[in-house]
């Protein structure tokens, strides 16, 4: 590159003089050992804008610059280093053997391809002084974001090299022992704070450099054992292990934080539930003493209402009873009214087959008309009832009369010694069997809808049975009277009159 391009490009991204001549001061440990060798001469292939010259400078050392970018060298001339514009190589193989003490390329192999690598390595082998030092700085790909990412900002880089691939080619080459440096960690991988995954990613060394020693007698190669044995900068490795570390510790105080507060909880958690537990003792208890109240009050109402149902249905047995009892009453008197009314049927059986009976027909029935009569004149329907009944009667009972002589005969006399006897006799009779069926009465119940539908039917056949007999009752005694007139009469006709044909 002619222009001022690479150097635009190296002044924005590389840093300043002076941040750079800072970073190369971590190079101290091998040059001041270095500077003690007879040979001062060194070489810094792909010089840029002479930091390393000026820093070399300073120690000493005659150093001289090679590069190919003139825009670059400009920086140089202007501070009268000593450079030239050159090829690395070709300036590399010019200088005989054995005559310098120390090469330099910093971020020159990433812009070779590897064969020219090989080569630089094996030419800076042979110019070196025995205990002569090789310095390759290049970016280093451990740190992530400069493998995956910042590497690439630089158009002239071909690839990156990891740091043991170069330190291998250079011990194969033939020097005879090599450090590799690793440079330009953040100052949190450095101070070895707490790594974040950021530093894992960012924080490794952003570059390393391989420095490799020719050859030498023992003597010449002590003043450099501390420089080659102590560790520099910080790997992927060693910082993902302090993040695996700080991770694992910050877990252990959060499982251990997680733990305590799981204890917390669970104290907390055993608290409310042997309070909860204690609630539901007394709700269990409450609900014993609850339930006990209950069943006593359910047993007090249960012997209560036992009590009532007992009362209830004693009732109902003694009307029952008082039912049953009545029920047998009457058919006792059934029974005995039946016996009567089979003892007044043969009587009325006799008396109808009697020639008396058919001869007094017509008397009894005057003797009913008058019975009427009287009763029509007490209850005041003796004017309309004569008017509309008595009349038939009397013809009737007239004409029956004069249709027989023995009967009208009879009748006369009756009548003549007894006219009101009979029909008083008659009346009493009549209402003293009206009165003695009254007095029955009684034993049957005042309001018949009140009794069973067994009771009802028993009650209706007493009370047609009670009616039945007491008009049977009726005709029996009438007979003794009747047969008494009978006899009388027939006494007294005896003498005057044959006893009647049949007809």
């Amino acid at each position: 590159m002619s222009d001022l391009f690479y150097r635009a490009f190296e002044d924005r991204y590389r840093g300043s003089r002076e941040v750079i001549t800072g970073r190369l001061r971590a190079y101290l440990p091998f040059l001041e050992p270095l500077a003690a060798l007879p040979t001062r001469a060194a070489l810094d292939l792909g010089c840029g804008r002479g930091e390393w010259l000026e820093l070399t400078g300073t120690l000493g050392f005659n150093a001289r610059g090679i590069d190919l970018d003139d825009g670059m060298l400009s920086a140089c001339r202007e501070r009268g280093l000593n450079v030239a514009t050159g090829d690395a190589l070709a300036v590399l193989r010019a200088c005989p053997d054995d005559s310098v003490a120390l090469v330099s390329a910093f971020h020159l192999v990433e812009h070779l391809p590897w064969d020219m690598v090989r080569d630089m390595l094996r030419e800076a082998l042979r110019v070196l002084v025995p205990g002569g030092l090789l310095i390759l700085e290049t970016p280093n790909p451990e740190n992530l974001s400069v493998g995956a990412s910042s590497f690439y900002l630089d158009p002239s880089h071909l690839h990156p090299i990891p740091p043991a691939l170069l330190d291998f080619a250079t011990g194969f080459t033939g020097f005879a022992r090599t450090a590799v440096v690793r440079l330009q960690e953040n100052e949190r991988a450095r101070s070895g704070e707490r790594p974040r995954l950021i530093d894992v990613l960012e924080g490794t060394s952003s570059d390393y450099a391989v420095v490799a020693q020719k050859g030498a007698p023992a003597s010449v190669q002590q003043p450099f054992d501390a420089a080659f044995s102590r560790p520099y900068g910080v790997t992927l490795g060693l910082l993902a292990e302090r993040y695996d570390d700080e991770l694992e510790r910050a877990q252990g105080l959060a499982r251990q934080k997680t733990h305590e507060r799981l204890e917390e909880v669970a104290s907390e958690v055993h608290g409310h539930l042997q309070a909860h537990a204690r609630s539901l003792e007394e709700l269990h208890q409450a609900r014993a003493r609850a339930e006990t109240e209950r069943a006593e009050q359910l047993a007090a109402l249960e012997a209560a209402l036992r009590a009532h149902v007992e009362q209830s249905l004693a009732h109902p047995v003694q009307k029952l009873s008082e039912v049953d009892w009545r029920v047998i009453e009457l058919e006792r008197r059934m029974a005995e009214a039946e016996q009567r009314a089979g003892a007044a049927e043969q009587r009325i059986v006799a008396l109808l087959s009697s020639s008396s009976w058919r001869v007094t027909a017509p008397l009894r029935w005057t003797s009913g008309q008058v019975i009427r009569a009287r009763s029509a004149v007490r209850e005041g329907r003796l004017v309309p009832g004569l008017k509309r009944r008595a009349l038939p009667f009397v013809i009737a009972a007239i004409r029956g009369v004069l249709q027989r002589p023995r009967v009208k005969h009879a009748a006369r006399r009756v009548l003549r010694h007894f006219p009101s006897l009979q029909a008083r006799l008659y009346g009493i009779l009549s209402r003293s069997n009206t009165v003695a069926a009254q007095q029955d009465a009684p034993l049957m119940p005042q309001q018949p809808g009140a009794l069973s539908p067994r009771a009802q039917r028993i009650y209706e056949q007493l009370q047609l049975e009670v009616q039945q007999q007491a008009h049977r009752n009726a005709q029996p005694v009438m007979q003794p009277v009747m047969q008494e007139n009978t006899q009388a009469g027939t006494q007294n006709q005896a003498p005057q009159n044959p006893p009647a044909r049949k007809h």
